[in-house]
């Protein structure tokens, strides 16, 4: 295996903590990892890390290692990405994470184009309502929304979403629209259980701010179960715009309390910062924004 490869294959290890992580997020099996890396540790005549049962740990010549392998391989993408079309130089894998429901309506849509543009580039997609680990599961970039809590993380900021309070029109007409934030709790409420979810809101309207807490009918783990429920005409539910656009703008679904605001959530472009980003992530990144900026949720939109 070539030098360039296998450091690759060590940053991946490195950045993992794990042979196994890492051999799967690299599609390639873990004997042959671990022989690449005894192999680069032959050709270097140092131990780059130090194996045990339980725990991985780098080598004080692997730390020194990573920082020089890092640099090799991002100068190399760069330097791919400088010669030729952008549809030549850049190659391998990009695996992306985000939500079900904003991944299947806003961005699942759109992969085709970057294919098109850089068909050297594979794309593996993973759906989770959850935050998961970026460098346990291998993903180059999440999409998330809402604050972001992780400091060891790199983020951009690439659009903005209100947050609204929406109804199926059947459950509208069968049990009328709340007209303060306090009849929230007079109504049957669906709420997402996890992340921006919860049962108390803040909102500022006419009579200054108001924090409610609902008493929740339904508590669902992901937006598509809040999605459907809703759909169904189950209740009432705090939702962010995007998930129901389309049926917002054909009437089977209407925002209620409009003289209120709920503050707004920011999607963010999430990366690990433990190395540099690559030119193919940063590429992909430039697309996802440019996409959410030719819509309603671009960053300037509110501004």
């Amino acid at each position: 295996m070539d030098l360039f490869t296998s450091m690759r294959y060590f940053i991946r290890v490195y950045d993992s903590n794990s042979f196994s992580a890492a051999a799967k997020s690299l599609k390639v099996g873990q004997s042959a990892l671990s022989k690449t890396i005894a192999h680069l540790e032959r050709e270097l005549g140092a131990p780059l890390f130090l194996r045990s049962t339980r725990q991985l740990t780098p080598t004080e010549p692997g730390k020194v290692f990573y920082e020089h392998a890092v640099k090799v391989v991002e100068d190399a993408e760069a330097a791919l990405s400088a010669v030729g079309s952008k549809s030549q130089n850049f190659s391998g894998q990009i695996t992306i994470s985000g939500t079900l429901t904003f991944m299947c309506q806003y961005i699942i849509p759109k992969l085709p184009q970057f294919i098109e543009a850089h068909p050297g580039i594979d794309i593996s997609v993973h759906l989770d309502d959850r935050n998961v680990g970026l460098i346990e599961q291998g993903i180059d970039v999440a999409l998330r929304m809402g604050q972001l809590d992780d400091s060891g993380l790199v983020a951009k900021r690439i659009g903005r979403c209100r947050r609204i309070v929406v109804g199926g029109v059947s459950y509208l007409e069968t049990h009328g629209e709340p007209q303060t934030p306090e009849e929230l709790v007079e109504h049957t409420t669906i709420v997402l259980a996890q992340g921006e979810g919860g049962d108390r809101f803040t909102f500022e309207g006419p009579h200054g701010t108001k924090s409610i807490s609902v008493r929740p009918k339904l508590r669902i783990n992901a937006t598509e179960g809040v999605r459907s429920a809703v759909l169904a005409g189950a209740g009432l539910s705090v939702a962010t715009e995007w998930m129901f656009e389309a049926e917002l703008d054909n009437g089977v679904v209407r925002e209620v309390l409009t003289d209120w605001a709920l503050p707004d959530l920011d999607l963010w472009a999430v990366m690990s910062a433990g190395r540099r980003t690559s030119a193919k992530v940063r590429a992909f990144v430039e697309f996802i924004e440019a996409q959410v900026n030719s819509t309603r949720f671009g960053v300037g939109y509110h501004s």
